[in-house]
């Protein structure tokens, strides 16, 4: 982690792959291609640092789970990825999102355990909440919540293509990171 640039405050974006983190990062940055989207899992193959106005850093972590890589590089991200996660003193919290569609995987659970144990300050964000029939959003709330052992009011919903939860997703950001000045 000595390699990375010096940063007052970071917030960082952790998921499996294809669960939208660099979508969802370009729809709080509101530019549409800050970050590189692919339809193949396994694009984000480093840790990517965005500075914001207020000096703090966006942290586009690789994503984990299924990815068309060899086996190796993907030893090699989930090193990278938990040192960062461990190691990185201006970390202020990390971002990690699960796909609402299908909810929690083995994955997104072990990765969860993993901060819950090692106390790195974390929140829920829960994605494509556009792709979740409306008719079926109660359940998928309240069972993702529950397999990711938290309250239904501690997951944020947010869908990047449609808007939901930006906003909100956003303003927490930026909380955060105006710690910066």
């Amino acid at each position: 982690m000595s390699t990375l640039p010096e940063s007052p405050v970071e917030v960082a974006f952790v998921g499996r792959s294809n669960v939208g983190k660099s979508s969802l990062i370009n729809a709080l940055a509101n530019r549409k291609q800050l970050a590189k989207v692919s339809n193949t899992p396994g694009r984000t193959q480093l840790i990517n640092l965005f500075e914001t106005p207020s000096k703090g850093t966006i942290v586009d972590l690789p994503g984990y789970g299924y990815a068309k890589v060899p086996g190796r590089i993907r030893a090699g991200w989930e090193k990278m990825i938990v040192g960062y996660l461990l190691e990185r003193e201006e970390l202020e919290m990390v971002f990690v999102l699960v796909d609402g569609e299908i909810g929690p995987t083995k994955l997104d659970v072990q990765m969860l355990e993993h901060l819950r144990e090692n106390e790195v300050p974390h929140t829920i964000v829960a994605t494509k909440h556009d792709k979740v029939k409306s008719s079926k959003r109660d359940t998928r709330k309240r069972d993702l919540a529950a397999g990711c052992e938290v309250a239904q009011k501690d997951v944020m919903w947010v869908s990047a293509s449609s808007g939901v939860g930006i906003d909100s997703l956003r303003n927490a950001v930026n909380g955060i990171l105006g710690k910066a000045k």
